[in-house]
């Protein structure tokens, strides 16, 4: 994140007629943070030493880093973090012992855990065993214990592709592995459902799951998309809990109570795929916003959604290449996403700014 948020200014490129009133919603053209080599694959936001940041990875040969950006000032902190010998595929925030962390996970069939403050790897890398490519690490709680859940391609089938739950702090492995998926797990997001702790996993065997991670048992039959789930993400609609999944070019808005879809499926116009889901509130909305591939005019681009009623909310975020990427975070009261591309770019964009 080169130069300082506040010393650019907002260029206001969008503007939505809400249907029923005449509030206008405008999204602020994006300020770019800084760069990679490579495309960017993964996107985190979290903080660090009580500043909010975003993490960015590096998901080519060129550039296999990390880089922590300062969401304030706009300012890289730090030196990069050069995380796996090949690209970064999936990253998470979370804690051990007190201390911020990034789990990353790579083409190395490994999930290496690093300490943001130091730079440091902490321990040796966990590897999945079965597999060539993490695609997937989530951070979570179990029983009081930090965990981290992992999910591998390119394995061996005949092991049912299972997904992997390891402590956090001693690297050792949370019971058993969680069976059930038919082809390469994608994706996990972790939660709660009705006061347990859960992992929700996507797979290309085009189903939804819900797991007890605590016994890790699939809880309930399979969520049902039928083509292949490539990201998913928990929020709350109207005091029910929700998973979204994203399936070529729709997303599917699930009740994780009952397991049935809410509604019909969201066409997103992301005629290359959706990449990436991510929940949020604005402005006291709940919302969701899908990036990914090549729209109808050439390039990537992010879509918000009321998640409420499904219908958009503003204009595309427009991009040169594929976002690879989304995260939601909080600077200074204001709402903001953070997104990483094909060009390698890092960019940040205020969600807050609607009018009426």
């Amino acid at each position: 994140m080169r130069p300082s948020f506040f010393r650019r200014s907002l260029a206001w490129i969008v503007a939505l007629a809400l249907v029923g009133a005449l509030a206008v919603a405008v999204w602020p053209s994006s300020d770019l943070l800084g760069h990679h080599d490579d495309p960017v694959g993964a996107m985190a936001v979290g903080e660090l030493e009580g500043r909010p940041v975003a993490v960015s990875a590096g998901s080519g040969y060129d550039d296999t880093t990390l880089r922590v950006w300062d969401l304030t000032t706009g300012d890289p902190i730090g030196e990069p973090i050069v995380a796996h010998p090949v690209g970064v595929v999936t990253l998470a925030l979370g804690e051990v012992a007190g201390r911020p962390v990034a789990v990353t996970g790579g083409y190395d069939d490994a999930v290496r855990i690093w300490d943001l403050t130091t730079r440091e790897l902490v321990g040796e890398p966990i590897r999945l065993s079965n597999t060539d490519r993490v695609d997937a690490v989530a951070v979570g709680e179990v029983n009081g214990r930090a965990v981290v859940v992992a999910a591998g391609g390119w394995g061996d089938a005949t092991h049912k592709l299972p997904v992997r739950v390891w402590d956090l702090a001693t690297h050792k492995p949370f019971g058993e592995p969680m069976v059930g998926h038919t082809d390469l797990v994608l994706t996990v997001a972790l939660g709660e459902v009705n006061g347990r702790a859960v992992a929700i996993t996507g797979s290309v065997d085009g189903t939804t799951r819900i797991w007890d991670l605590a016994t890790r048992k699939q809880m309930g039959d399979p969520m049902v998309s039928g083509t292949g789930v490539g990201d998913v993400a928990l929020g709350r609609v109207d005091g029910r809990q929700v998973a979204i999944s994203s399936d070529d070019d729709n997303m599917r808005v699930w009740d994780l109570t009952t397991h049935q879809l809410i509604g019909v499926p969201i066409p997103t116009g992301l005629t290359y795929g959706v990449r990436t889901v991510v929940v949020g509130e604005v402005n006291g909305r709940p919302v969701v916003l899908a990036g990914g591939g090549y729209d109808e005019d050439g390039g990537g681009a992010v879509q918000v959604w009321d998640l409420s009623t499904h219908e958009p909310l503003g204009g595309r975020m427009r991009y040169t290449n594929w976002v690879g990427d989304v995260a939601i975070g909080h600077v200074d009261g204001r709402v903001v996403a953070v997104t990483g591309d094909g060009d390698g770019d890092v960019r940040m964009r205020d969600l807050s700014g609607h009018t009426q």
